[in-house]
């Protein structure tokens, strides 16, 4: 209602998002309009700031790829309370890591393939540290073996983050051409994801798995969903992983998500306590 669009555009004022267009959006949402595409951080850290004062959540959309999205003259009205609570609660009890899992994920390494693993994307040769690794073996044994020894060559460890941090960094986020702010009518991170568009997450159960992993990372590792892109989310990360068995499970997790990241678990893991940046890709 107006009353809602001038209680936020007060919110506004003094801030990055003052006198942007602001109006109507899909489901119970307020869309905000003329986002700068190269400020698109810098204006969603200001709505985050607000959630106290305004009651929503803010995450970053395009409509680039769905013309659909746009300010409409009405509300158009949302999920009822009893429906938002009801998604809330299936997410809690679901387990997403046993849905979410990498297609590689039970792949098997040979002789003639682990130089491809032991290299990655950040061309460093690590076969040497698992040459006394019984091959065949399971690719997360292998991979697991290379970042528990890199873990203990500070010099091979700086070389593979020099070339693997980018992966943890706003740069490698995708940026639209044209950018909106979607305020979620909830404060709440899990019922947030009832509303959140990902390639990963289609149809309701997905949806639901998705908001419970919104959940777990913002409980984790106070990761914040910035963007919603359709096949790509950006997160911004307030704690990150300590290298080790944190920064390797978070890596697992953050690949499981993104089936197009096309780096491997070692590497994110060297990346994850490097960064405040989480990228996830999943396209068809």
């Amino acid at each position: 209602m107006r009353n809602d669009l001038d209680h936020i555009e007060a919110a506004f004022v003094g801030t990055a998002l003052a006198g942007l267009p602001i109006g109507h959006g899909p489901s119970g949402t307020v869309l905000v309009a003329d986002i700068d595409p190269h400020r698109l951080h810098e204006t969603w850290q200001a709505a985050e700031a607000l959630v106290p004062v305004t009651g929503r959540r803010p995450v970053m959309v395009t409509d680039d790829f769905d013309d659909t999205l746009r300010i409409r003259p009405e509300p158009e009205p949302g999920p009822s309370e009893a429906e938002l609570r009801a998604f809330a609660e299936a997410a809690e009890s679901s387990e997403p890591w046993l849905v979410y899992r990498h297609y590689s994920e039970d792949d098997e390494v040979d002789e003639s393939e682990v130089e491809y693993y032991a290299r990655g994307m950040a061309g460093v040769d690590l076969t040497a540290l698992v040459s006394d690794v019984a091959l065949p073996a399971p690719r997360q044994a292998v991979e697991r073996a290379l970042y528990d020894r890199l873990l203990a060559d500070a010099d091979l460890y700086a070389q593979v983050l020099g070339s693997a941090r980018f992966v943890t960094q706003t740069d490698y986020w995708y940026t639209p051409d044209s950018v909106l702010l979607m305020l979620l009518p909830t404060s709440d991170v899990r019922s947030s994801g009832y509303w959140v568009n990902f390639y990963g997450a289609l149809g309701q159960e997905y949806q639901r798995k998705l908001a419970e992993v919104l959940a777990q990372w913002r409980h984790r590792w106070d990761a914040r969903l910035v963007a919603s892109w359709g096949t790509m989310l950006q997160f911004q990360v307030g704690r990150r992983p300590a290298p080790g068995d944190e920064a390797w499970t978070a890596a697992g997790q953050l690949k499981a998500l993104a089936q197009n990241l096309d780096v491997s678990r070692w590497e994110v893991a060297v990346a994850l306590p490097a960064g405040d940046a989480w990228f996830v890709h999943n396209r068809p």
